[in-house]
């Protein structure tokens, strides 16, 4: 049994089954029994029907932007936003065909060389509740466009999201058996890489990273992994200090901090530290925080209740070890689970909030001497998701970014992903890519050609 608690209240909002193995299983014979035939069809018809798709979640935006909102606590502003914000699909939709098509790399008198790509089969999905659409759309519209049958599990904290949008899937003209939701938690997903699948993309912590990794080793699956971040921005001494305080803290603050890309360090030059910091204190006590539901809301609650002690034990840590609290510092009182948006200064590398995911609204800046500092502290991480610098000058920016061991960098913008672009970690933020051209790509499997006459 799968108990869904609405974060901003503590209240149930629904109760439902599990999949057990066994369930599991015979979805994935379906789905194998199913796919060839999705497969065949003209690529234009399953493209027609991701349109369709698309039209329903405008159509519908608001009542999912509601559900949204009481699975996870996104405020409603951003939860329209990101299910009206259909580019990624859009992407697939224009670009899809031509990036499969069958390509012809050599010929000559006697024969010819020839690529085509053909889909890996199953894929399974196991998706993650701080974005629910924007993670689903790097995967299900480029998998089911591919020719693959998908087998999606949302995030057992946005079960009822993700069954909304198999619904919607399935109403646009998707065969039941070709995407089929997987409901339940860890137990679930550990079943779902273990049933007879193609390939498994995962999105969430390094943690349940490396054990799907190892799962899946032995049958030599596809895996991909994006993981998390602990993502620095670096703010040179030649910025407008005060637009560039409130650029880095929407940055860092966005969604409660809750995304693999926000900002999690931030790194500012000596000469404007003073200023830099006081704007964006000032910034961040005007974050609104309260109901998601209510529109002025810009900080709702965590999605997860044990997060609130992971960021009490990081402050704690850090002021025992000499931080000082600018702002916030401990969770509020009163239902549901919400943190005081909290700043941190006189930070070091020596304390968790400079080195651990937080994953929260919490951020820590420290202040650096110049150019060498910060990239050596940039570089002090285990996760290689995306780095940022703002400058005014592009040519220190390209130098600065280019040192950065990320799959992301950014000049002047932070927290940003577009569809044109791969996206893609290092290390412990993950293998594998989405997105872009390479993202459509990678549901596919290229056959080689070699023709004699």
């Amino acid at each position: 049994m799968l108990t869904l608690i609405n974060p901003a209240t503590g209240t149930v909002l629904a109760t439902l089954d599990a999949d057990t193995p066994a369930i599991i299983a015979d979805k994935a014979a379906r789905a194998r029994a199913a796919q060839p035939a999705w497969a065949a069809a003209p690529v234009r018809e399953r493209i027609a029907a991701l349109r369709r798709f698309r039209d329903r979640l405008h159509a519908d935006v608001e009542p999912l932007a509601r559900l949204l909102s009481e699975e996870v606590g996104k405020p409603i502003t951003q939860a329209r936003a990101e299910i009206g914000n259909t580019q990624r699909l859009e992407f697939v939709l224009e670009h899809g065909e031509a990036a499969l098509a069958a390509e012809e790399v050599f010929a000559d008198g006697g024969g010819s060389e020839r690529i085509t790509w053909e889909p890996l089969g199953v894929v399974a999905h196991v998706s993650a509740w701080n974005y629910p659409y924007f993670v689903a759309a790097n995967v299900l519209p480029p998998a089911l466009l591919a020719g693959n049958a998908v087998l999606y599990k949302p995030s057992e904290l946005a079960t009822r999201t993700g069954l909304a949008m198999v619904e919607r899937l399935r109403d646009a003209g998707v065969p039941a058996d070709v995407v089929q939701p997987v409901v339940g938690g860890g137990e679930a997903g550990a079943a779902l890489v273990e049933a007879d699948i193609d390939a498994v993309y995962f999105t969430g912590s390094y943690a349940t990273g490396v054990r799907i990794a190892r799962a899946a080793a032995p049958r030599l699956l596809r895996v991909q992994l994006e993981l998390g971040g602990k993502d620095p921005i670096y703010v040179c001494d030649d910025v407008p200090v005060a637009e560039t305080a409130a650029a880095v803290a929407d940055g860092a603050f966005y969604n409660a901090g809750q995304s693999c890309c926000a900002v999690e360090r931030v790194y500012v030059q000596r000469a404007i530290a003073p200023a830099f910091i006081d704007a964006f204190v000032e910034t961040v006590r005007g974050f609104a925080v309260g109901d998601p539901l209510d529109p002025r809301t810009y900080i709702g609650p965590l999605a997860r209740r044990p997060q609130l002690a992971v960021l009490a034990a990081q402050v704690a840590d850090a002021r025992a070890r000499g931080a000082t609290v600018r702002t916030g510092g401990a969770p509020l009182e009163g239902p549901g689970n919400y943190f005081a948006p909290t700043v941190l200064t006189d930070v070091d590398h020596a304390m968790t909030v400079m080195r651990e995911e937080s994953f929260g609204p919490v951020i820590g800046i420290q202040v650096v001497g110049d150019d060498a500092e910060a990239v050596a502290l940039m570089r002090d991480t285990e996760y290689g998701l995306t780095a940022g610098v703002y400058t005014r000058a592009r040519a220190r920016a390209e130098r600065i970014l280019a040192a950065m061991p990320t799959g992301s960098v950014y000049w002047n913008c932070c927290d940003r992903v577009t569809p044109r672009l791969p996206w893609s970690g290092r290390r412990h933020s993950g293998t594998g890519l989405t997105l872009s051209t390479h993202g459509i790509r990678a549901f596919a499997q290229p056959k080689a050609w070699h023709l004699r006459g």
